[in-house]
């Protein structure tokens, strides 16, 4: 009776790594589009200001523009492709509230 039954369990604890390896990797996916979105939220904030001090070009500011725009997109089809919403890029850091700011 061991023998049958320790194949079968092992069985099934394979399926269940499996999904939790699935699972990790939806996780890890999350994580790294989280630290993407953190980096482009900090570079068109730094824009931003750039743009306010007055010190760049017209084509410079319109530069900035189209590839703030550009990122924005980019970071949308890659939440599409991994099948993550953009509201779940975020991560609670406890009592210091939340990494990204919530709109």
């Amino acid at each position: 009776m061991t023998g049958p039954s320790s194949g079968s369990s092992g069985r099934g604890s394979g399926s269940r790594v499996d999904l939790d390896s699935e699972q990790m990797g939806r996780d890890l996916v999350a994580l790294v589009l989280t630290v993407v979105e953190l980096l482009r939220q900090l570079m068109e904030r730094q824009a931003i200001r750039r743009v306010e001090q007055g010190d760049l070009s017209d084509e410079q500011v319109e530069e900035i523009g189209t590839t703030l725009m550009l990122l924005d997109q980019r970071m949308k089809e890659l939440c599409d492709q991994h099948g993550v919403r953009p509201e779940d890029l975020n991560l609670d850091l406890g009592p210091l509230g939340t990494l990204l700011p919530r709109d």
